[in-house]
């Protein structure tokens, strides 16, 4: 069995181990699978499922600091935020177990026509099949939670492929079910390169799959599906803020700082392109710079890194090239715009470069927000709206009627009033439209795609 060294994107030391999957092993774990799936008289029971999961919420709350610092080690988030989103996964357990109480079918109206008479009919709610779960770097344990426990919160026998980059998250978690009482086979992690994960997605024993990841290969995965595949795809946005002149700076400022440099902007809707009033441009974009010129850059471990590593030095390469074509094209660099190391990029704030900039036009995925001045709030909407891409969006401002017509005319999934884009909880839907994706993500979405609805209906002369 070969085995991946998996290492820090701080320093490249390696902070773990993990066995490396073939093609052949990824064939093997989905006809294990199925065969789970197909033995319908086998099948966890609710009850039981609750009792895994009560058990893995146990595990894990005893095991919050070790947690933390696996996931902090392989993927870069700072120890403190690392920390809230182990807590975060394990209150997802628990969402996912109240949400088992609330699988229900309805009944469907018989009798009021001849044709239908001496019938009742009822829906009840069937697991899908076999779950194929496709997962990211940048949240390695709360999006293996997201994508593994509503399968085995609805009865599907799941299989993760996480980001090779940051896998020990999802197999840890693969390993507390099974420590929790989850029978061999209905959870398992593969650490595979495309051609496996392809393959995942692809075999016609799957009957849904998850993915979090970029557009590109998304798409193209699901393109490649077989037929009857359902899917949830979550790909990126470059999130738009609208900002009127009677926001409240006071409690803006350090929300907007902490959507768009969380995670060094590693988050798929972390601020990235604020569109504020000329009338106070100038002024956010400097409280903004004078926040992001605070912030603590550096080991992810350490607990007071407020701002940790990008995944690896290409990213920051990337970072650099896109900065630095938007100073070409008018930008004006507040503060940052430079790399630490060869694995941290400066958090940076630039002002008004062009709408044909890259960086105006695609997810910087790094530690770097965009001010731009608008006149009115008609043209602040256009611009806002004129990429490709659609999922989180906010607005701030005072007036009841502005923050109205802006949900109302932005292209988004979902717009926050006065409060940054990154904001989510998990039990809230959680997706993007047009490129940006396709279905709902959040725990009890999740858990209604991955079933399907089956009807009785019983004929009966007593009826």
């Amino acid at each position: 069995m070969s085995i991946i060294e998996v290492t820090s994107p701080f320093d490249g030391k390696v902070v773990g181990t993990v066995p490396f999957t073939t093609v052949e092993g990824v064939q093997a774990a989905i006809d294990t699978a199925y065969e789970k799936f197909l033995d319908v008289d086998n099948w966890i029971p609710k009850y039981k499922r609750i009792e895994i999961l009560e058990k893995l919420m146990e595990i894990m709350s005893s095991q919050v600091e070790e947690l933390t610092i696996l996931c902090a080690s392989e993927g870069g988030k700072p120890y403190m935020d690392s920390k809230v989103e182990i807590q975060r996964a394990i209150n997802g357990v628990k969402i996912a177990i109240e949400q088992i109480g609330q699988i229900e079918g309805h009944e469907i109206a018989m009798g009021h026509t001849a044709s239908s008479a001496n019938r009742m009919a009822y829906t009840m709610k069937e697991p899908i099949g076999v779950v194929a779960a496709i997962s990211a770097f940048n949240h390695p344990f709360n999006l293996a939670v997201h994508q593994v426990i509503p399968a085995i919160a609805v009865g599907c026998p799941v299989i993760i492929r996480p980001a090779t980059q940051t896998p020990m998250s999802a197999v840890r978690l693969v390993e507390l079910l099974k420590e929790a009482g989850l029978p061999d086979g209905w959870a398992q992690a593969v650490v595979c390169d495309r051609a496996g994960g392809e393959l995942l997605v692809t075999s016609p024993k799957t009957a849904f799959f998850t993915f979090i990841g970029s557009g590109p290969v998304g798409w193209y995965l699901n393109s490649k599906s077989s037929p009857g595949t359902r899917s949830a795809l979550e790909h990126g946005g470059v999130a738009p803020v609208i900002v009127e002149p009677d926001a409240d700076f006071a409690s803006m400022v350090p929300d907007l700082g902490k959507g768009g440099f969380y995670h060094a902007g590693q988050v798929c809707v972390s601020v990235q392109r604020i569109f504020a009033h000329e009338s106070i441009a100038d002024k956010l974009a400097d409280e903004l710079a004078t926040y992001a010129k605070n912030l603590v850059v550096g080991d992810q471990l350490d607990p007071k890194t407020e701002v940790g590593p990008l995944i690896n030095h290409d990213e920051v390469n990337r970072v650099e090239e896109w900065v630095n074509e938007a100073v070409q094209k008018g930008g004006k660099i507040l503060t940052g715009g430079k790399r630490i190391s060869d694995s941290c990029y400066e958090p940076t704030v630039i002002v008004n470069p062009s709408d044909d900039a890259i960086i105006s036009q695609k997810e910087i995925f790094g530690p770097v927000v965009v001010v731009y001045s608008y006149k009115t709030l008609d043209e602040a909407i256009t611009r806002a709206n004129q990429l490709d891409v659609s999922f989180q969006a906010a607005v701030f401002t005072k007036n009841i009627d502005v923050a109205l017509k802006a949900v109302k005319r932005l292209n988004a999934t979902a717009v926050m009033v006065n409060d940054h884009t990154a904001f989510r909880v998990d039990w809230m839907p959680f997706g993007g439209a047009k490129t940006s994706g396709l279905g709902l993500g959040g725990i009890p979405d999740s858990m209604h795609e991955m079933q399907n609805q089956k009807m009785m209906v019983i004929k009966s002369p007593s009826l």
